[in-house]
């Protein structure tokens, strides 16, 4: 079984985070304003759906 060293566990991470490509803060706002605007336009996508089938029910159905 392999002897667990912390100090070279920890010089390892550090040399792999080196590594990372991190995005820019441009890249960052663009990303996130990207992921804010198609998840409110899923949301108004699913209302609209659920409104659509809400009606189809209450037609076929009689209720409400």
């Amino acid at each position: 079984m392999a002897k667990l060293d912390p100090a070279q566990y920890v010089r390892e991470v550090r040399s792999e985070v080196a590594k990372v490509t991190w995005p820019t803060r441009k890249e960052t706002l663009i990303t996130t304003g990207l992921v804010l605007a198609l998840s409110a336009l899923a949301a108004l996508f699913f209302l609209i759906v659920d409104q659509l089938i809400g009606l189809a029910m209450r037609g076929l159905f009689g209720l409400g």
